[in-house]
């Protein structure tokens, strides 16, 4: 059986303790979660933070930490994940700039609206990431290190 992790990152984005989220259609129902995606061919992990975030929000941000290294086997499907989570401040909002196909909007939640829209999760991630960076992982970019 081969085994195909997916390498993929996200972003935490916060601004007076609302959160920066994406509302995106997956199998036929409207589901949240951080900026992300899925690492591009030579691409670096930074690089797809900052990408993911401006194509499915419109907003450009600077990473600033690593919040963790996630490995999330989805339910639906099994496959396996492997997430990285930057956490990032906000720089500026493109109004009108086109996001990706299947993003419906992005929106600024705090923590307990999260917590009441849990039905609407894409993944227990999104909680888990929030509350690893609201209790202070924030570990320095350095930890990433470039390829050879």
């Amino acid at each position: 059986m081969d085994w195909l992790p997916h390498i993929t990152v996200a972003t935490i984005v916060e601004d007076n303790g609302r959160f920066l989220m994406v509302e995106e259609t997956k199998h036929g129902r409207t589901v949240l979660n951080q900026p992300a995606g899925h690492l591009d061919p030579d691409e670096t992990l930074i690089e797809a933070a900052v990408r993911e975030t401006l194509e499915e929000t419109g907003w450009d941000v600077e990473p600033t930490g690593v919040v963790g290294i996630y490995l999330y086997t989805a339910p639906s499907n099994g496959v396996t994940y492997q997430r990285v989570c930057f956490n990032a401040k906000p720089l500026k909002h493109h109004p009108d700039y086109q996001l990706d196909d299947g993003i419906v909007g992005a929106k600024w939640l705090t923590r307990d609206e999260l917590l009441a829209q849990r039905a609407n999760w894409r993944s227990e991630l999104i909680i888990r990431c929030i509350d690893d960076y609201l209790d202070g992982n924030h570990f320095g970019l350095e930890l990433i290190r470039p390829s050879l």
